[in-house]
């Protein structure tokens, strides 16, 4: 048992050093100098923000060292020392150990679907001559099409966890956060953590099995110290605000393109209008598709939260244990209905029936 607990706290203490996790030292310096740039902004532009205001009074620090005013404005106290991101702490540490004790009893694996894709392929179109491309061609279509199915997948998983209601009580637990902070992209139920692992598997697994077979088993992704290359440059290019009080607009035209960190700050927004839009990860193009890309220069006020329902996940036992509870109502309720409806037809029909 000491064991599991060592190892896992290792695990943490190192995904600083990993670059496909978000906390990674890179990710930190380059999101902490794109802070600058909007503390710069704000100072000397006097530009505002729907969010940072409420955390970052100037006036209070005036006088005070520009490197003073830079930590209170990168690290507000009302906001790092809330009972909002205690729990964000608490779930990065919980739900990793979650994880490991019980997602390798149900987890669903890459490899094997990858073969099942190759092989359904092979029995569908037969073995086919692999094409040739050059080693730098081959590298950059399989980087590609990982980056952008995994994006896409993303997307879908999400667009469903906020339109499928039984779904929705689980995905709650991240948006019930009253303040973001880098950590907030940890809070998660494990039901939904599970969700994404297999969708990850689900997404690797089809595109390297597609990729297998089109190019032979000499596969090679195109990375940064181990990251994707475009999921590098994701998150180099600030992922680390998404989830902060940093307001970062990207402008209208890059945000037809890209989501920017404003605009999955404004994803977190209370507001019920706003609660199913900017649904993309990295790519604003599927929101675009779906009807629910709103840009940031469109938001001028803006609060982070679900809402009077935030009182369920005041606590780490309402976060685990109330999805739970709400999703069996809702599910119960849908079951119910569904199953009221064919005796209504039927005597809706027995009654035309007997007036002929």
């Amino acid at each position: 048992m000491l064991d599991f607990f060592l190892s896992n706290f290792k695990e943490l203490s190192l995904y600083v050093f990993d670059a496909n996790k978000r906390i990674y030292w890179g990710y930190v310096l380059s999101s902490i100098a794109l802070a600058a740039f909007v503390f710069w902004r704000v100072g000397k532009q006097r530009q505002t923000s729907p969010l940072a205001e409420s955390h970052f009074n100037a006036e209070q620090l005036a006088g005070k060292s520009a490197l003073r005013r830079f930590w209170h404005f990168l690290f507000p106290a009302s906001i790092y020392f809330s009972q909002s991101a205690k729990n964000d702490y608490a779930l990065f540490v919980l739900n990793k150990l979650l994880k490991a004790a019980l997602f390798p009893l149900v987890m669903v694996t890459m490899v094997p679907i990858a073969l099942g894709i190759s092989s359904a392929l092979e029995n569908v179109f037969g073995v086919i001559e692999h094409i040739q491309l050059s080693a730098a061609a081959t590298m950059m279509v399989f980087t590609v099409l990982l980056f952008i199915v995994d994006d896409f997948t993303r997307f879908l998983l999400h667009y469903m966890l906020h339109k499928i209601p039984f779904m929705w009580e689980f995905h709650k637990v991240h948006h019930s956060a009253k303040v973001l902070t880098p950590f907030t992209i940890y809070r998660s139920h494990p039901v939904e953590s599970y969700l994404y692992a297999c969708r990850m598997a689900l997404t690797q697994g089809i595109v390297v099995g597609l990729c297998y077979f089109l190019f032979g088993p000499t596969l090679k992704m195109i990375d940064i110290v181990g990251a994707n290359l475009f999921v590098f440059a994701f998150n180099i290019m600030g992922s680390n605000l998404r989830h902060s009080h940093i307001w970062l607009s990207w402008g209208d035209k890059v945000e037809n393109w890209f989501i920017s960190p404003a605009q999955h700050q404004i994803h977190h927004s209370d507001s019920p209008k706003l609660f199913d839009v900017n649904l993309g990860s990295a790519l604003a193009i599927w929101d675009r598709l779906f009807g629910t890309l709103v840009r940031a220069s469109s938001v001028k006020t803006l609060s982070i939260g679900i809402g009077d329902e935030y009182a369920e996940h005041q606590t780490l036992r309402g976060i685990y244990l109330q999805p739970f509870a709400k999703s069996w109502q809702v599910l119960a309720r849908s079951l119910s209905s569904a199953a009221s409806k064919p005796k209504s037809k039927l005597k809706s029909k027995v009654g035309n029936q007997a007036e002929h």
